[in-house]
């Protein structure tokens, strides 16, 4: 359904150019845009119109119209005046509404078929079938970027990404959750994914200014057929996840770029809790103390720098290394030799994905 804001833009945009005044009204009478003040008065006069045989009418000093979608009666048109002109223009009126509804409609059966692509909805003979009569071509490069949003259902944020590729009639901007922006960006043959982080960094700082939401951006490799869209989501999708969780200072991610990241996400819980009691022998790491967690960031900042690490925490060299020393005896892993270090490492992100997985079990 065309939303009442373009109804209102058409026809103040036609009487801007005709100077007759229009009005939209529902099949039950109500307005849905007007340039006329009384518009209300006729809703009587409406509701005896759409149960007459006739397409149009003159009444009470107006000119009354049906727009169809395919033999559904869907507005119903009042345009000022009863001269040839005003019945010319009220027609002129109907025919670009009846052309909106055949867009909007277009627009509707594209956004539900790309709904069903992302969400593997469809059997491959379909994808082809349904791209082909809907005119979207099937073997050109695309990518998908997820935009995760702060608060749920964020009009100004999809609208904001709407104006950003509105030029570009090849990309397809949908939604399938309360909180994510999906976009299916087609690419030049020459774009890489140097050109997808710059794309990601726009949309973000877009965001940021004209929305006024802070939001995260993630995208999937780049794919050369249609079928391959839902993976490219689903690798957005991951990518968005791994980033919250091990990198949350970044805002854009790609699937590309996960690192040691990508590979703790896929492993199974049973086994992640295996390597936590086998390191940890049963401690967690959250039971360390603030000054010990501080000393481990840093130290790990620092590149394992044991000169660079206490000059940064403003301590002396030896109560840096009585810190290790004390870390070494609770946990049996010495952080300045590197395979130590390293295996801690990966402890403290294997922890993180923990945590992460049992917010999503709540």
């Amino acid at each position: 359904m065309i939303s009442n804001q373009i109804l209102q833009s058409t026809i103040e945009g036609l009487k801007g150019i005709t100077r007759i005044d229009l009005c939209v009204m529902d099949t039950e009478g109500k307005t849905l845009a007007t340039t006329i003040n009384n518009a209300d008065d006729y809703e009587n006069a409406v509701l005896n119109f759409v149960d007459s045989p006739a397409d149009s009418q003159v009444l009470q000093g107006y000119q009354f119209f049906k727009v169809f979608d395919e033999h559904q009666l869907e507005y119903v048109i009042l345009a000022k005046g009863d001269s040839d002109d005003v019945y010319m223009v009220g027609k002129i009126a109907s025919f670009q509404i009846q052309n909106l509804l055949v867009a909007y409609k277009e627009r509707y059966d594209k956004d539900n078929f790309i709904k069903n692509l992302l969400l593997d909805n469809l059997l491959l003979v379909d994808i082809y079938n349904r791209a082909k009569k809907l005119h979207i071509e099937t073997d050109v490069r695309r990518v998908v970027f997820i935009i995760e949003t702060k608060n749920e259902k964020d009009i100004n944020a999809l609208e904001t990404v709407r104006s950003l590729f509105s030029g570009k009639t090849k990309d397809f901007i949908t939604a399938v959750d309360e909180k994510n922006i999906i976009l299916v960006k087609e690419l030049k043959p020459t774009e890489n994914y140097d050109d997808m982080n710059k794309t990601a960094k726009i949309i973000l700082d877009m965001l940021n200014t004209e929305a006024m939401t802070k939001v995260h951006v993630a995208f999937g490799t780049i794919i050369n057929e249609i079928k391959d869209v839902s993976r490219s989501y689903k690798e957005a999708k991951m990518a968005l996840d791994v980033g919250k969780i091990f990198y949350s200072d970044r805002n854009v991610m790609a699937y590309s770029n996960l690192g040691i990241g990508r590979l703790i996400y896929q492993l199974p819980m049973p086994l992640c809790k295996m390597f936590i009691k086998e390191i940890f022998d049963g401690k967690s790491p959250d039971e360390f103390d603030e000054e010990t967690l501080t000393t481990i960031n840093k130290f790990f900042e620092n590149n394992l720098n044991v000169s660079e690490t206490s000059r940064q925490l403003y301590i002396h060299r030896n109560t840096l290394v009585y810190r290790l020393d004390k870390l070494q005896k609770s946990t049996n892993l010495d952080l300045r030799v590197f395979e130590d270090a390293i295996t801690f490492k990966i402890a403290l992100m294997v922890v993180k994905y923990m945590k992460y997985m049992e917010t999503l079990e709540y």
